[in-house]
């Protein structure tokens, strides 16, 4: 595996397309600080290279939960662009971040440490607030003689929750620019003080108790305080008693009121904590003792519910999801569940027909399309699934989760080019250029006798070639 090289962040700022080439470079001394376009496309280049070095989370539930949450927050936030692309990193260490250009991680972790939607609300504003003050930006400006490695590995620190997703090969930081990304890796404590204050304001103005975020601080101080490795999330951004201090005073000035938690936040976690589980037994376990404590627990419930449908034990499953729906019979989080397990159970009409009901009370739900294509292909009604997806893609066509699943069922229609250009969709999205110019080939040799169709494989085949040469570039 490739090391994720600090050079490779600075790609967007030499690797504009037609009609931005007047946009001046990182290195370029006569800008005084980075432009948000050029912050955009460093971004994405970034996060392409990451997205192919790491491992990540692909629920499509919890997805939605992250970017619905996020995206909420950045509504009230002081943030102006609100381009965001998400990354879900298949890590329990508890970690976020917020990288140039309108990236947000967030490992798997996160919703394990937050015990309330409060808390886990509170590192997410937090890291907005790093987005809507271009903190990454106002660094490059104060050091405007810095060579574009060197404000790249700055990038590299900012972002360095990708190490705590367990890849050695990015954590490892090599030659004479290791101290260099050592020292840029925390922000500063004017940046992180300033995170904070605007964090806390967006909470209040989102709807929840501010209250949370020193809550959350105080936790972690506890339980990290005499641990020799901390979590990333407390390296790149230290919890002392001052900070503690200071966000519990300012947090103290706003009303006591707003949100603290909720269910749909309680069950998101629970899926998470049976992830990251070795097997669906060992969570049943969990759950069982969390209901020993607490009868009423519904996240326990639907948790053991999930924990059964993994473990094969389908009637305990239904008899679970059965006493939950009872009480809401139109959640689709609950829904969803029962239409796994009807799925599971080879009950394919009982399936159908809640997943038609749903779509008429939840007509714009990603997690339900994606229940719904995956109950076409069960039912071998491939073509239809082709065409889900297609519409899909209109709404997430930025997601090599959903790239690569169009990749499978074109094949399956014999959509043989097609599916050709849906992998090289995929890979283009996880930075891996040459396998995506190889299945364009492919595709436009199927394509040679239907012109129109092989001159648009042509022209996005031009596209990423020149993205692979600013790519290339980087990592001399």
């Amino acid at each position: 595996m490739n090391l994720l090289r600090p050079t490779l962040l600075a790609l967007a700022c030499l690797a504009l397309p037609a009609g931005a080439s007047d946009l001046p470079s990182l290195g370029d001394a006569s800008s005084s600080i980075v432009s948000p376009e050029q912050e955009h496309r460093l971004g994405r280049a970034w996060l392409s290279v990451l997205r192919g070095q790491i491992d990540q989370l692909s629920d499509p539930q919890l997805k939605d939960y992250v970017e619905t949450s996020v995206y909420r927050l950045a509504e009230t936030s002081q943030l102006e662009d609100r381009r965001l692309e998400f990354v879900l990193l298949n890590s329990p260490q508890i970690n976020a971040f917020a990288a140039p250009g309108g990236i947000v991680g967030v490992n798997g972790g996160l919703l394990l440490h937050a015990q309330t939607e409060g808390e886990y609300a509170s590192v997410m504003a937090h890291e907005l607030a790093h987005l809507s003050q271009r903190h990454f930006a106002r660094g490059v400006e104060a050091q405007q003689r810095m060579q574009v490695p060197v404000m790249a590995a700055m990038l590299a620190g900012i972002v360095a929750a990708a190490a705590g997703a367990g890849d050695a090969g990015i954590a490892t930081i090599m030659g004479a620019q290791a101290a260099a990304i050592q020292e840029q890796r925390r922000f500063s404590r004017q940046n992180e003080q300033e995170a904070d204050r605007i964090g806390l304001l967006n909470l209040e103005k989102a709807g929840y108790d501010p209250r949370a975020m020193p809550s959350m601080f105080e936790r972690l101080m506890r339980q990290y305080r005499y641990d020799s490795k901390p979590p990333e999330f407390l390296l790149t951004h230290p919890v002392t008693e001052s900070r503690i201090a200071d966000t519990r005073n300012r947090a103290e000035q706003y009303p006591s009121r707003g949100i603290s938690d909720s269910l749909g936040y309680q069950l998101m976690r629970a899926r998470t904590q049976l992830m990251f589980e070795e097997t669906p037994g060992i969570a049943a376990k969990r759950f069982r003792a969390m209901l020993d404590s607490n009868p009423q627990l519904e996240a326990a419930h639907y948790g053991l519910a999930i924990a059964h449908i993994k473990g094969g034990r389908l009637t305990e499953a239904r008899s679970e999801l059965n006493a939950l729906l009872t009480k809401k019979p139109n959640d689709l989080t609950y829904n969803l569940a029962m239409i796994e397990l009807d799925s599971a159970a080879n009950r394919l009409s009982d399936a159908q027909q809640r997943v038609e009901r749903m779509r008429n009370l939840y007509p714009d739900s990603y997690p339900l399309e994606q229940a719904r294509i995956d109950l076409l292909l069960k039912q071998n009604q491939t073509k239809e699934a082709e065409v889900a997806l297609d519409q899909l893609l209109k709404q997430r066509g930025n997601d090599p989760d959903v790239w690569y699943q169009v990749a499978e069922v074109r094949g399956l229609t014999r959509n043989i080019i097609g599916l050709h250009q849906a992998r090289a969709e995929f890979f283009a999205l996880v930075g891996d250029y040459d396998q995506a110019l190889e299945q364009l080939d492919l595709a436009k040799r199927r394509a040679s006798s239907n012109f129109p169709l092989a001159s648009r494989i042509d022209a996005r085949q031009q596209e990423l070639m020149e993205e692979k040469r600013a790519l290339d570039k980087m990592m001399r």
